[in-house]
């Protein structure tokens, strides 16, 4: 589930803004800011064009730089959370963390053979929930407000960031051992069509900016 690692299971590649996020989203575990505000900031900076006294506002992007170090943030520290409950975990049943990357705790839990208290069942279940912290619809919308932030909502980089995503996918299944967990996929296929609806959008949006500037 979410931000490039969003729980995907191994660290968050931010530079690529890979999805391991979604991997965890199977582990009950995805990371991405849920600001509520922030996802209005799109970034977007306007700026006159002194070219020619004909040019209209001539807009440009800029990564809202703010937001992408609050998810960045958000992510660790909820990667972290997950880590040192998994950890206790497996402490707890003889087995030992290994390495100091992620990738141990994610074959572990992939693998099943565990079992976990009723408080931390609950817990877990409550989280990846349809509104859960790591559920579809929160992850989905927190990798979206990501790859906004980082693009500065340019819709030229709709696809680089889309297909950032399907590359972070790739590695959190590589990072799992095997097909992710069915929350995983539904995660996937919603993060696409939201990818989809913002490139929808920002043909509407430039269809009428254009329509004016010929009127104008």
């Amino acid at each position: 589930m979410s931000v490039n690692g969003v729980t995907s299971g191994n660290s968050v590649d931010y530079n690529t803004y890979t999805n391991t996020s979604t991997g965890t989203n199977n582990a009950a575990a995805d990371v991405k800011a849920e600001d509520t505000s922030s996802k209005n900031n799109s970034g977007v900076v306007y700026e006159k064009s002194e070219e020619t006294k004909t040019d209209s506002a001539k807009k440009t992007y800029k990564p809202n730089t703010e937001l992408v170090a609050k998810l960045k943030a958000d992510a660790e520290a909820r990667t972290a959370q997950m880590r040192n409950l998994v950890e206790k975990m497996m402490m707890q049943q003889g087995t030992a963390f290994g390495t100091a990357n992620n990738d141990s705790m994610w074959k572990f839990l992939a693998g099943g053979n565990f079992t976990v208290d009723a408080a931390t069942k609950a817990k877990a279940q409550a989280d990846i929930a349809e509104d859960g912290y790591w559920g579809v619809n929160q992850t989905s919308d927190r990798i979206l407000d990501f790859a906004k932030a980082l693009s500065g909502g340019d819709p030229d980089k709709i696809e680089d960031m889309k297909n950032a995503f399907i590359k972070g996918f790739k590695q959190a299944t590589g990072t799992w051992g095997k097909d992710l967990p069915s929350i995983s996929s539904k995660t996937y296929d919603a993060v696409m069509e939201k990818f989809d609806k913002w490139a929808e959008e920002s043909k509407k949006t430039n269809t009428v900016e254009n329509a004016t500037e010929s009127q104008a």
